[in-house]
């Protein structure tokens, strides 16, 4: 396998911190809709705990402590999204900086490329020749 110049190499760890920071905001995005789940189940435990029908007086106490349970739960998912939130924003951070180092490795090896080629010309123009038995005397 070719020797990989340093901004072929940051290339490749840019991708893999990219799939990171996309697999944190997969997670958020699970988390949030775990939240809204919640939320709507809340929802739907008000009105029938609000209902005027004598059914739902009957499971009150239980309509209640499901409001609780799912409060519960909802404290937590909202730490969980909290944590995710800054993970995305650290994977991104991450992934900025990599692609950030890997266009100045980039530039870096374009000018050494560029500063080569003008010392092969100036080589090739001025430069003595390999053997002292090659010039006529």
């Amino acid at each position: 396998m070719a020797e990989q110049t340093r901004s072929q190499k940051l290339k490749r760890l840019v991708a893999v911190q990219r799939h990171l920071e996309q697999m944190a905001e997969f997670d958020l995005a699970e988390t949030t809709r775990q939240r809204d789940e919640v939320n709507e189940q809340m929802d739907s435990v008000i009105l029938a705990l609000g209902s005027m029908d004598p059914v739902h007086h009957a499971f009150s106490q239980g309509y209640a402590d499901r409001f609780n349970r799912l409060g519960i739960k909802d404290q937590q998912l909202t730490g969980m999204q909290q944590i995710h939130e800054g993970r995305v924003t650290q994977e991104r951070a991450k992934a900025d900086r990599l692609e950030e180092s890997m266009r100045e490795a980039r530039d870096a090896e374009r000018r050494e490329a560029d500063d080569n080629a003008v010392y092969d010309i100036i080589d090739q123009k001025y430069g003595t020749p390999a053997s002292s038995k090659l010039q006529k005397p």
